[in-house]
């Protein structure tokens, strides 16, 4: 990897590498591997999944604490997925990046969801072995999870708690027919965009929550307008 190509991963990933050599390790797949294991990103990949389980259970316990456990699983099986991972690693562009042998180059390797979302993980790994945890975990927070959460990557876009589902749910078993969403107001700049969500049945409004994402802020407000129904 020459020094350009360097200053252009680290510029992409947002951490400058005391350790050059373990960023150049993670973007090494296993078939450009001239002479042993140690060669290749799969260590890495193996470290950096660890670490990427971790940092988003912290980040969803702090974020959601009226969640239950399940929920908590939930939304941390769909954070960590290929999909959402392969997400993160496109916007990164890591495929242009990575050291594949001929025949995977030849087959579209750079491309492969699999390849890159081990690349993404890889380089979380190399990231906490080169500054630690809190390095890893702004790497992770900036790149995966802070466009997960607000909506921002469609590609890996999440329903963490499914509120809409529980309020439908509990209207069908009183044959109250079906919740209708509407926006009410859209402010901020594109980048920090607010919306909020009115809930309305039956003609009757029932709440209205806002949230970074329409999915957001209508979750918000189905929890809230279940919340109401329960104890009215």
């Amino acid at each position: 990897m020459t020094d350009e190509e360097r200053t252009q991963v680290e510029s992409a990933v947002g951490h400058r590498f005391s350790h050059p050599e373990i960023l150049e390790r993670a973007l090494t797949h296993r078939s450009h591997r001239q002479q042993s294991a140690k060669d290749d990103n799969e260590r890495l990949e193996f470290l950096g999944d660890r670490v990427l389980g971790l940092v988003t259970s912290e980040h969803l316990s702090l974020a959601f604490p009226d969640w239950d456990a399940g929920q908590l699983s939930k939304g941390l099986a769909k954070l960590v997925s290929a999909a959402s991972v392969h997400a993160a690693a496109r916007r990164l562009s890591l495929g242009h990046f990575l050291r594949l042998g001929p025949g995977e180059e030849k087959t579209g390797g750079r491309e492969k969801k699999r390849l890159l979302a081990d690349a993404y993980e890889a380089v979380t790994g190399a990231i906490y072995l080169d500054s630690g945890l809190d390095a890893a975990a702004r790497f992770l927070r900036r790149t995966l999870l802070d466009p997960a959460l607000s909506g921002r990557d469609t590609a890996g876009d999440i329903d963490l708690a499914d509120n809409k589902s529980a309020l439908q749910e509990w209207l069908q078993q009183r044959n109250l027919g079906k919740a209708e969403y509407r926006v009410g107001s859209e402010s901020g700049p594109d980048h920090q965009k607010l919306f909020e969500v009115e809930v309305w049945q039956g003609g009757r409004r029932l709440s209205s929550s806002t949230g970074r994402s329409k999915k957001e802020a209508e979750q918000g407000a189905a929890r809230l307008a279940l919340e109401t129904l329960q104890h009215s």
